[in-house]
């Protein structure tokens, strides 16, 4: 678990550093803060609002970054970068395409081309780090 928490901690870095440095870069936390916004209402209850709703938004994209991350360390030791890569990839991908059907705004995520280009590299990136740091634990 502790790679897979990694690998979140630094796709989450990657992503806060880029929207400093580029306009276009995307910005997954307004459509997490969407998100939690709009479960937190589906459940019955208000909405976090300010600090609180970025916290909460965090936390959760952290832990379910991670525990998907946690699948590159499941099976076979051998291939773990090539794992994270594909994992990220697929996340990625899956991140452009599941907002606009749970009926979230994707723009943030979709602004240009680029953008969404950036998107999955982020989470490829997150990938390999995750398989990075199950291959060094594991060599202890």
């Amino acid at each position: 678990m502790l790679g897979g928490l990694l690998g979140a901690l630094v796709l989450n870095v990657v992503h806060s550093a880029a929207k400093r440095f580029d306009s276009k870069a995307p910005e997954v936390d307004k459509v997490g803060e969407e998100a939690m916004k709009k479960t937190v209402r589906f459940a019955g209850f208000k909405p976090p609002k300010g600090n609180a709703l970025v916290a909460a938004t965090f936390g959760a994209d952290v832990a379910s970054n991670a525990m998907l991350y946690t699948l590159i360390g499941y099976g076979s030791q051998n291939n773990l970068l090539l794992k994270g890569a594909l994992l990220g990839t697929l996340v990625g991908v899956a991140t452009l395409t599941i907002p606009e059907q749970a009926g979230l705004n994707a723009e943030p995520i979709k602004k240009t081309d680029r953008t969404k280009l950036m998107t999955v590299a982020w989470y490829v990136i997150g990938g390999i780090a995750a398989g990075m740091a199950m291959k060094a634990m594991g060599k202890k």
